[in-house]
């Protein structure tokens, strides 16, 4: 069955149950400008027919699973997966993954996101066959993959997967052992209760020893290196915060925040714009929990010099919904950053604006390969403004983060964009390009990583977490260099757009 005959077969059993997302998506609809409400209209559309996405099976396959002791859930956070039925005489479970809604950018529904539990296991030995696997959005990742496999949602082990690329269809295989209950992913998820939990340690290490009313007292907590802020920025399409983590002082539009002698830098990082990306989540974990250390030296040097602006997940609404790369409507946001629109692309329309509110001296988005094992960065090679100065400025952050993490490598990953042809609606590219600063995406693997391997956990949201604390040192090492000497006419007449307050370019 073809990708686009699956979504359509899916939709049909899905429509019944998709009133609360179709009336906010109508409402979404409703504030479309009449400029682009007819193609807007078609996301929203399949928004709708894609609002059930934590049903898991019919009842026949319902059937079949409880004829031979087993029961199969994805009614959780950033659940997915579609029963199919049972077959060679009950040892073997087939599967599907559920696509995303339809995305028009890039003309398809993709998936290859799972996550599921399957209760029933203790002493048994697994076949798990996801026959729909040879559709998925990048085919040739399943290639030397391995799932993921937890007993208690906090160790994430890898277990044996194999790709019969005739077929089309991935196989797992696994003997639980005593548990009874086993949960299988594409990678370790990062769930919104574990964002939420985030966000409320760092608010309660902002706050004085003893708790809010507190004024602090000999011998409490010395508090976080720098004030931390949480702030929401606006809402997603499912009614979701889009959250931003401020660490550094409070800032104004103009002029930029300053340490008493020097306007202070911007550093902002944006995790996990395609939602299945969970590792950027555990990214964006890691940076805030030694940002916010103070006890450590490089986040205090660090915050001497420059505020963080994080957004832990900017597709709330797609990874709860168990999505691979899309947010409620079916948009890939990280094409929308040239011209995103508050109905349909939220998540980055308000995180650009206030990107403009605040400038923006460096930037991070953070992401993962399917494909790719390997931890790497994505250049501005194509953007119009490119130049000798930001080239020297990527070799210069690439060099230090070589130092500062092994896994990190330049040797492989993706083809450099030819001059002028970049897709400005790429986050990096129109950030780039907006404020003439360094601007990079940053991808891991969902595979192990094949310059430091470890077979066990592959890489996982531990791995993850601590390069997120790694890069800082990096940034530590190119914030002398991010603002050059060249005045905003210059800065002009070489083709930035320079938005934002600014200083220096």
């Amino acid at each position: 069955m073809s990708c686009r005959q699956l979504t359509r077969a899916s939709a049909g059993w899905m429509l019944d149950r998709a009133l609360p997302s179709a009336q906010l998506a109508a409402s979404a609809l409703r504030s479309a400008t009449a400029r682009d409400c007819g193609h807007r209209r078609l996301h929203i559309g399949r928004a709708a027919a894609a609002a059930a996405v934590h049903a898991t099976h019919t009842p026949a396959a319902a059937a079949a699973l409880a004829q031979h002791g087993y029961h199969i859930s994805s009614a959780m956070d950033a659940g997915n997966i579609e029963v199919v039925g049972v077959s060679d005489g009950g040892k073997a479970i087939d599967l599907n993954i559920r696509p995303d809604p339809y995305c028009e950018t890039d003309k398809r529904a993709h998936y290859q996101w799972f996550h599921f539990k399957l209760a029933g296991v203790a002493g048994r030995e697994l076949s798990l066959r996801l026959l729909n696997a040879g559709g998925a959005s990048y085919g040739p990742g399943w290639e030397g993959y391995q799932a993921c496999a937890s007993h208690d949602l906090e160790d994430w082990y890898r277990v044996p997967t194999a790709y019969d690329a005739a077929s089309g269809v991935v196989t797992i295989t696994h003997q639980p052992g005593a548990a009874d209950v086993v949960h299988y992913a594409f990678f370790a998820p990062y769930s919104l209760d574990r964002h939420a939990a985030l966000l409320g340690r760092l608010q309660r290490a902002a706050l004085p020893a003893g708790g809010p009313a507190a004024g602090g007292s000999a011998g409490g907590s010395a508090g976080p290196a720098a004030p931390v802020r949480v702030r929401v920025l606006g809402s997603t399409i499912d009614g979701r915060d889009i959250d931003l983590v401020q660490v550094g002082p409070s800032t104004s539009a103009s002029p930029p925040p300053s340490n008493g002698t020097a306007p202070l830098l911007r550093v902002w990082v944006v995790a996990r714009q395609h939602p299945g990306e969970s590792m950027a989540s555990w990214f964006a974990e890691g940076l805030l929990e030694r940002l916010t250390d103070p006890q450590d030296g490089v986040a205090r040097r660090l915050l001497e010099k420059a505020v963080f602006y994080v957004v832990p997940n900017c597709c709330p609404d797609g990874s709860f919904r168990g999505h691979l790369r899309t947010n409620a409507a079916g948009v890939n946001l990280n094409r929308t950053w040239a011209d995103p629109h508050p109905a349909i692309s939220p998540e980055s329309f308000h995180v650009r604006n206030e990107m403009d509110r605040t400038g923006v001296d460096l930037f991070l988005d953070v992401h993962g390969d399917e494909e790719l094992p390997h931890v790497f960065v994505v250049g501005n090679n194509g953007i119009p403004a490119w130049g000798p100065r930001l080239e020297g400025l990527q070799a210069a952050f690439c060099d230090a983060f070589k130092r500062h993490a092994p896994e990190f490598q330049t040797a492989k990953g993706y083809p450099l964009d030819v001059a002028n042809t970049a897709n400005m609606g790429i986050a990096s590219k129109q950030i780039g390009q907006r404020f003439g600063c360094l601007a990079l995406t940053l991808e891991m693997p969902f595979k192990d990583s094949a310059d430091l391997p470890d077979p066990r956990v592959g890489w996982s949201g531990g791995r993850a977490k601590r390069l997120g604390a790694a890069v800082l040192g990096a940034i530590l090492e190119v914030a002398p260099q991010l603002r050059g000497a060249c005045s905003a006419v210059e800065c002009v007449e070489a083709g930035y757009s320079v938005r934002g307050p600014r200083s220096e370019c």
